[in-house]
């Protein structure tokens, strides 16, 4: 058993697949090929906002996204401390300071409540110009941005979706990548929509952010490749990265819905024991990821049930964003609850070629 099977997948479609990189091969537009902007309308199509930037990988998406929004110096950005590395360290990256809030121990995502103590924090106690928040859609479920959105207007915080792993999920029929004022999400192959090697986008519905963008992905780039405007990346989505994208786009509807498949078992059939993150009235995952925590037992003590089983498993993330070496010079609220889900959160396996047999086997193996 996989704990994301990408060779099953590739088994559904690869004639097709191979057909989309053969005529790449053939046009030879290798760079921002005709196929990157094919895939940047139909994603900003799918996504219900104006405009995608493709980029290289999810990383360089946030970053050129804070560069965009003129973040560096002495500004302020708040984010969550329970997430992949990239979040955090785009912001110094720019020259700002990264301020850590807590999380909300039923979702996972940032604490709309800690955020806004650590931003009246942050305000009184003038080590910096509060400027932006990176909300992070947790294992694919939507961060709280009702509440999020409330706060950056009340406080005049630019909000930025870290969604690389959440494309496909939504809140009220609205999808993931159109809530912040600009939004991000990772191709990387293990995402719920990956192609085969490193590739990202950016989603936004303000023109100047777009034009911006698309300009600080090619070198800061003017009305032509040796004209630069102003500082920028080198961060261009291979076009053959694209083509088997635009092929994969295809499918997701349909892996999107077995995904949601598989986590109505796992809720419904794993014990008591177990703590599931929570989806809320109206949102919808996109299950990146499918993780849980136990109430009683250790973390180790499923890890090696599920191991003497021949399933695997994941930890995401054994060390939060505030602890790591290179964050000491950053900000932080106390963050008790993202770093009781460090030492109990762990993930199970999630993707859409799991047969029923599988998923019955993951469940009895932590039921045993």
């Amino acid at each position: 058993m996989e704990f994301i099977d990408l060779q099953a997948q590739l088994a559904t479609m690869r004639e097709n697949i191979d057909r989309r990189i053969a005529r790449v091969l053939d046009h030879g537009q290798f760079i921002i090929g005709p196929e990157v902007h094919e895939l940047e309308e139909k994603l900003a199509d799918y996504v219900g906002v104006k405009h995608c930037i493709s980029c290289a990988n999810g990383t360089d998406a946030l970053q050129l996204s804070l560069m965009a929004l003129d973040v560096g110096p002495g500004d302020i950005v708040f984010t969550t401390a329970f997430s992949f590395f990239a979040t955090a360290e785009v912001i110094p990256l720019v020259g700002a300071t990264p301020y850590f809030v807590d999380i909300n121990e039923e979702t996972y995502n940032i604490c709309p409540i800690s955020l806004e103590q650590a931003i009246i924090a942050c305000k009184a106690s003038g080590k910096g110009i509060p400027r932006a928040v990176i909300a992070v859609d947790l294992f694919g479920m939507p961060a709280n941005y009702p509440e999020l959105r409330l706060i950056c207007d009340k406080y005049d915080l630019h909000l930025i979706e870290d969604g690389a792993q959440s494309f496909g999920g939504s809140i009220s029929g609205k999808k993931c990548g159109s809530f912040g004022d600009i939004a991000t999400t990772s191709f990387f192959p293990a995402k719920p929509l990956g192609c085969y090697g490193d590739g990202g986008a950016i989603f936004t519905n303000n023109q100047d952010l777009a034009e911006q963008c698309r300009s600080m992905r090619v070198h800061g780039k003017g009305e032509h490749k040796y004209q630069n405007i102003r500082i920028g990346l080198n961060s261009r989505l291979d076009t053959i990265q694209a083509a088997i994208l635009l092929e994969k786009l295809q499918q997701f509807p349909s892996e999107l819905e077995q995904r949601n498949y598989i986590s109505r078992k796992y809720a419904s059939a794993l014990g008591a024991d177990l703590v599931h993150q929570k989806v809320s009235t109206g949102f919808s995952s996109a299950w990146a990821l499918y993780t849980v925590s136990g109430r009683s037992e250790s973390r180790q003590s499923y890890l090696d049930r599920l191991s003497a089983q021949g399933i695997p498993s994941g930890i995401y993330y054994p060390v939060c964003l505030h602890r790591q070496p290179a964050m000491q010079d950053a900000l932080a609220e106390p963050c008790k609850k993202a770093e009781a889900a460090s030492q109990k959160a762990f993930s199970i396996p999630m993707h859409p070629y799991m047969s029923d047999q599988d998923i019955d086997h993951v469940i009895n193996g932590l039921s045993q």
